[in-house]
């Protein structure tokens, strides 16, 4: 049997899950117009306030970096964190917000790790993403990179990542190399289907999630999330998780 097991039981009640719990959201797309999430600064502040709403104290936005659709720099990513700091002060809404990126592991990854230009959070945490369509070639070559270079990786929704559902082998080793996971809230409510829910829910079963987060791009998102509800079973494994949400308080 896998090192995954199995999920028995009867069908869970779904109860609310709250968000004021995690206090800090490490993963979301807020600053507007350099990737695929917040178009304008209206939608921005639209979605602050809903953080806030949801109990959330801080927020680290992390815009996507890759070579062939979003080409941002430290410098583009933190000119839009200030513009949008301004924008937020002035609406008064009262979350703190700072900026990393969700680094792409694409052909230029390791050209900005042996030039030291990567924005992290934390504790030297840095957030990075696999292709959604093929595993990675040169992962664990990429991790010691990371590790020896002084970084704390942290892989973005391990649970998406289909290509594992069947052959969760590489994750246990990544685990094993001391790699943090980070789950998508939304994908264990079901946004990105069954199969992606059950993959976080085993993860989380196995105890292997350190983070949660939003990855929030739009107001939909928001809206699923005004009303996070979850299987009550689910509930109580993940409060037995040592999360770090709350250390970047």
């Amino acid at each position: 049997m896998s090192r995954f097991g199995r999920l028995f039981g009867k069908k869970d009640h779904l109860v609310p899950f709250d968000l004021s719990k995690l206090g800090c959201d490490i993963h979301s797309h807020l600053i507007p117009g350099i990737d695929d999430g917040s178009p304008s600064f209206k939608d921005s502040l639209e979605l602050a306030r809903g953080l806030v709403d949801l109990g959330y104290l801080k927020a680290i936005t992390t815009p996507h970096v890759m070579s062939d659709f979003y080409r941002n720099s430290p410098e583009t990513i933190q000119n839009g964190l200030i513009q949008l700091k301004q924008k937020i002060q002035q609406a008064e809404i009262p979350l703190n917000i700072e900026a990393a990126a969700e680094y792409y592991i694409d052909f230029e990854f390791m050209e900005k790790v042996e030039s030291n230009s990567l924005l992290t959070f934390g504790n030297n945490y840095l957030l990075v993403e696999f292709s959604f369509i093929e595993p990675p070639v040169n992962m664990n070559e990429v991790f010691f990179k990371l590790q020896t270079n002084g970084y704390r990786p942290v892989l973005a929704h391990p649970e998406r990542y289909l290509y594992w559902h069947n052959n969760p082998k590489p994750l246990f080793e990544l685990k094993d190399r001391d790699v943090l996971f980070q789950i998508n809230l939304l994908s264990l409510m079901g946004n990105y289907g069954p199969q992606v829910a059950k993959a976080g829910e085993l993860l989380i079963e196995n105890k292997m999630v350190e983070w949660l987060g939003t990855d929030m791009h739009h107001a939909n998102h928001l809206e699923l999330l005004k009303n996070y509800q979850l299987k009550q079973s689910l509930v109580s494994k993940i409060e037995d998780l040592l999360l770090l949400n709350r250390t970047l308080l």
